[in-house]
């Protein structure tokens, strides 16, 4: 009997990986993946937990998801991600439609939790253990695109502890893959056509520090490197405090490595941050941002910030704005504050009203659109190496990214060409204007 399985992969790219090595785990033997969820015999639905706005998206996928066992083939619906490890009781008790709930530590068993379900064999709904395995990372992934840029996931986990953040309880504490390990899916996903892969983990700065005693990014990096057809890395996820002197070096001395830095500094009073149970104050990530563009002129800074944290003042809102005013980030991606249950900032005193952490999250959405302004006018004139990923809607357009560009959460470049272009082909494009937060440009041959 062949079981047909689809799947609904929510949140962050990290658990896209999740998704795919699940994929990667049925697309074999008896189990056929499918795209099409009305024939399908078992659905996964791989949640996210991280923010509030998060589990009502799940739960709507989760209830959407359910009502193929009226109009559709479905015989078992498996709840994994993080917010089955979270609320694995309450899954099953409110939403009687759940066959089975796996955990974030119990990946390795979706082969036998969906054959026992689909056959009727499944007399357990519960499979979530402490999350302690990162060897799951090892197997294939199913790739659920086929484009020229993969996320590679490093490590699993978080040690940080930041006192909003629910993931340490979730994920378990930080734990590297190794070295051999990534090399190896690098080397399949080269194979396999890529030519970006964007390095990811909770703290990618972190990578090393618990299996070998000592921070082996930029070894990792090194050794990425090598591998001929691979053309970008990129990095995502780095912690402000472990920007290394190496690190920063390593970005001025390797072509591959791409000056895009992403560092979620959250805020900028040192009050916030130090209830945050954050390791560095405003002064040091003002040093820190300095320092990459001075010594790295054309790097390109992400960072993710939250407004309304308990505790923050009229004042402490200031600060920060006042902080990116000063030290102007080229992306920047804001939160409201999210009161999750189980962590420490959930308990604190002077929570801020809802309305009040939304007008502020506007206020910083609405000024960072007026800093980028000149900072995106600034690349009007320079030629870019960029990947061609698609055409517009409109048919004149071909888009793309270059190295200023992380995919899903940054604009994009638009450009004409004079010839054809293949897509996943590497084109050198000059911007001639801007479209709000994109750039517009053409190919320019030799």
């Amino acid at each position: 009997m062949q079981i047909k399985v689809g799947c609904i992969s929510l949140g962050c790219p990290k658990n896209l990986v999740d998704s795919e090595i699940m994929l990667g785990m049925l697309n074999k033997d008896e189990y056929l993946i499918t795209t099409d969820l009305s024939t399908a015999d078992a659905i996964i639905v791989n949640t996210c937990a991280f923010i509030n706005d998060a589990k009502e998206e799940a739960i709507d996928a989760i209830l959407n998801a359910s009502l193929y066992k009226k109009t559709g083939n479905l015989k078992a619906l498996i709840v994994t991600g993080c917010m089955a490890q979270r609320y694995k009781d309450e899954i099953i008790k409110e939403i009687p439609e759940v066959d089975a709930v796996v955990g974030t530590g119990n990946i390795q068993e979706i082969r036998q939790v969906i054959s026992e379900h689909v056959k009727g064999e499944g007399r357990r709904k519960l499979f979530v253990n402490d999350p302690k395995d990162v060897d799951y990372l090892d197997n294939i992934r199913m790739l659920s695109q086929s484009g020229r840029s993969q996320y590679l996931k490093i490590a699993e986990g978080c040690s940080n502890h930041c006192t909003y953040c629910i993931i340490p309880y979730l994920r378990g504490p930080f734990r590297s893959r190794t070295v051999e390990s990534i090399v190896s899916e690098a080397e399949r996903l080269v194979e396999a056509g890529a030519r970006e892969l964007i390095l990811i983990a909770q703290d990618v700065t972190r990578y090393g520090e618990d299996r070998y005693g000592e921070c082996r990014l930029v070894e990792l990096i090194g050794r990425l490197s090598e591998i001929a057809d691979l053309k970008w890395i990129r990095l995502l996820y780095c912690y402000p405090e472990r920007v290394t002197e190496e690190l920063v070096n390593e970005f001025k001395s390797n072509p591959k490595l791409l000056k895009y830095l992403d560092i979620p500094i959250q805020h900028a009073s040192d009050k916030i941050l130090r209830a945050m149970g954050r390791r560095t104050g405003k002064k040091e990530l003002a040093e820190l941002i300095v320092k990459l563009r001075t010594e790295i002129p054309d790097i390109v800074l992400r960072t993710t910030l939250i407004t309304g944290f308990p505790g923050e003042t009229e004042e402490d809102f200031n600060i920060l704005k006042d902080f990116i005013k000063k030290y102007s980030f080229d992306r920047l991606g804001v939160f409201a504050y999210s009161r999750e249950e189980g962590t420490p900032a959930a308990k604190m005193k002077n929570h801020v009203k809802e309305s009040v952490k939304r007008k502020r999250r506007e206020e910083i959405i609405l000024l960072q659109q007026e800093l980028v302004k000149p900072l995106i006018e600034k690349r009007v004139g320079r030629v870019y190496e960029v990947l061609a990923e698609g055409v517009a809607d409109d048919g004149i357009f071909y888009f793309g990214r270059s190295y200023g560009e992380a995919p899903e959460i940054d604009p994009v470049i638009y450009f004409t060409s004079e010839k054809p272009v293949d897509i996943g082909s590497f084109v050198n494009v000059r911007i001639l204007a801007t479209n709000g937060m994109d750039l517009v440009g053409e190919v320019v041959y030799d």
